[in-house]
């Protein structure tokens, strides 16, 4: 079993059928890429795997516990975070004010985490976000606007906010979309240092090749809403099911 297991799920849309039979283990503390053409149901699974739908068969288990039928933000206390493809950040606020909003409303809230329990004061909670500032290498733009940040910066605060609530799986939908190859490159070198100083697993969708075989350990290959094939990026390149999948069978 895997932190994340993935059994028999479907998901129909009207007549169309976006995932069919479904099934994916992700072992804990690895780094797991999800790739298909478009339409192949990434999105959709994403979807199933927070909380927004609920598949008509089939079940999800993260870390022992199902999270078919819970909120998005049940999903989240159970140590999920997910970044956006756009990030998803307060714009007329300060980065380290973003940075604060998750972690009061989850010492706070109805929705307290562990990470939390012991910090006692707001001294305390703002150390706590200005580390994760360090870790990402935004410290020094604590007090900007974070409207003004540059996109690759934008994503560097949504991942510090995601991380500053310690998640054990952290989910990436496309994380360097839009973005320069400059930017791409500082993500890419990002996500490697979060993932060699903390205990976590990623599960990464993504367009761009170069992100995928710079970060995963595993990927799965979906098309038309059923993986296709699983394997190590080095048996994955040329794979023939993968090249039809995106190039289609040629014509003789």
């Amino acid at each position: 079993m895997g932190l994340l297991d993935i059994k028999n799920v479907s998901k129909r849309f009207g007549g169309l059928k976006a995932l069919s039979d479904v099934n994916l283990s992700i072992a804990e503390g690895t780094v797991h890429a999800i790739i298909g053409p478009n339409g192949a149901g990434k999105s959709t699974l994403l979807n199933v795997l927070v909380g927004k739908l609920i598949p008509d068969t089939g079940s999800v288990m993260f870390d022992g516990q199902s999270v078919l039928g819970r909120a998005p933000h049940e999903i989240n206390q159970m140590g999920i975070s997910r970044v956006f493809q756009t990030p998803e950040i307060f714009g007329d606020l300060s980065v380290l004010e973003n940075v604060l909003i998750p972690c009061f409303a989850r010492r706070d809230g109805p929705f307290r985490m562990h990470a939390f329990e012991t910090v006692t004061n707001e001294t305390e909670m703002v150390e706590m976000a200005e580390q994760m500032l360090g870790d990402v290498h935004m410290l020094e733009k604590r007090k900007m606007q974070a409207s003004a940040l540059s996109r690759g910066d934008k994503r560097r605060l949504e991942m510090a906010m995601c991380l500053v609530q310690q998640p054990k799986l952290l989910l990436l939908d496309e994380p360097t979309a839009g973005m320069a190859r400059a930017d791409t490159n500082n993500t890419i070198d990002l996500l490697k240092e979060i993932k060699a100083t903390r205990p976590i697993t990623m599960a990464i969708i993504e367009h761009d090749m170069h992100v995928v075989f710079s970060l995963a350990e595993r990927i799965t290959v979906l098309a038309q809403g059923t993986p296709l094939v699983e394997d190590i990026p080095a048996k994955i390149k040329g794979h023939p099911k993968v090249m039809e999948a995106y190039l289609g069978t040629a014509e003789v």
